[in-house]
């Protein structure tokens, strides 16, 4: 990991952008020697893959049912 301070990222911007597609390198930005930002590559998701969690979500009923009558909530005036 390529630790740098805030000026020399804004110096060299493009250069630790073109390290971070190439390399894979993530760039830690510091202020005062304070971590403030990761810059690291970008991770693409697939979208067809179900959320670990939402995938354990199962409905035990149609959302698309039609309600009858007395399923309907009363009406308050």
């Amino acid at each position: 990991m390529l630790v740098v301070n805030i000026h020399e990222a804004k110096t060299n911007l493009s250069s630790l952008l073109a390290k971070v597609e190439n390399t894979g390198t993530e760039v830690l930005i510091c202020r005062a020697g304070k971590p403030i930002a990761n810059l690291v590559p970008h991770q693409c998701k697939d979208r067809l893959k179900p959320h670990p969690i939402m995938s354990k979500i199962g409905i035990d009923y149609d959302p698309t049912e039609v309600l009858a009558e007395d399923e309907w909530p009363e009406e308050v005036i």
